[in-house]
């Protein structure tokens, strides 16, 4: 019997959802602890004392705790999705405009762009977004929608929508996002105006799911770059690998490294408060918690992903 068959055969007979229930029942106590992201005045007023939790697998069975239902602000976890858009319209040429390298520093750092020439040091940082966003618009007649559609195709679910109030917030409190996008144009490494580049961006990280339609979006890239539903290809397996190891070294700010090792998943993390994570070849598991930590992650998420992995001993080590 082949790993990845024992791994699936294994995890079918965990029982995830009393998995769930105590993971809530551990992290309860942090709940509410740690800052909102109240930089961005919309996400500012949303309640700390939410905690949900979702997995999918690649069986098809869906389990969740808590809140996993309630729609949130995904923010920086649409990075994931836009990159994959990317890496389908560019292929590989798309790394000799942005790097694949840990950055060190803060997600909205421009430190290093005036030393390494206005590439920024991965797509996860926000200067690597706006580059990737870029691309987007470049390759994509209309890139807003391409997005939504994709989106709504891998959760399978048809109401995923943009909040317009979250983009306008963004936008209003988005000077340090135009000052990379500016920076980085100076270097020649935007070729649409940095107007369009920020409006698709802020309209990207404003981008309402839940858990659950997280945990199954996501589902892609547990399965080889293959929609777990249909079975048709998002994007071959080479680059499913490759977005899951920049999730694992790049995709929670500069905690990445104390990340993987409590956790030992490729995940990705947005300030909205949500975390994904995924199972090669078995399952994507979501949570939801708003309140940060002093790197810009779910403070209550991070914990429920570390006992998650220990509990069910399924990681990537």
């Amino acid at each position: 019997m082949k790993s990845d068959e024992i791994i699936l055969e294994t995890s079918a007979k965990l029982d995830i959802a009393s998995v769930l229930e105590e993971i809530a029942g551990e992290v309860a106590p942090l709940v509410g602890q740690g800052e909102v992201a109240s930089y961005i005045p919309r996400l500012a007023r949303v309640p700390a004392n939410r905690f949900g939790m979702a997995v999918a697998t690649l069986d098809g069975r869906l389990f969740s705790v808590g809140d996993a239902e309630e729609r949130f602000s995904i923010q920086s976890i649409s990075k994931a999705f836009s990159l994959t858009l990317a890496l389908e319209a560019l292929g590989g040429e798309l790394w000799k405009r942005v790097g694949r390298e840990p950055s060190g520093n803060a997600f909205n750092s421009l430190v290093q762009l005036e030393r390494e020439n206005g590439i920024p040091r991965n797509p996860f940082i926000n200067a690597g977004a706006h580059v990737i966003a870029d691309v987007i618009l470049s390759q994509t007649p209309k890139p807003l929608e391409t997005l939504l559609e994709f989106v709504r195709d891998r959760s399978g679910n048809a109401e995923v929508c943009i909040d317009e109030e979250v983009a306008s917030s963004e936008r209003e409190a988005g000077f340090r996002n135009a000052a990379l996008a500016n920076f980085i144009r100076s270097f020649g490494n935007l070729d649409n105006p940095v107007e369009d580049v920020l409006d698709f961006y802020f309209h990207q990280c404003a981008l309402q799911m839940s858990c659950t339609d997280l945990a199954r979006a996501f589902l892609y890239l547990a399965n080889e770059g293959r929609c777990q539903r249909s079975g048709e290809s998002v994007i071959n397996p080479e680059r499913a690998k490759r977005i899951n190891a920049l999730m694992l070294t790049c995709g929670t700010y500069d905690a990445a490294g104390e990340f993987a090792f409590r956790v030992g998943l490729p995940a990705k993390s947005g300030v909205g408060g949500g975390i994904i994570a995924v199972v090669p070849k078995v399952l994507t598991v979501a949570v939801w918690s708003p309140g940060l930590d002093e790197k810009g992650n779910s403070l209550a998420g991070a914990t429920a992903l570390d006992l998650f992995t220990t509990l069910t001993g399924l990681s990537v080590f």
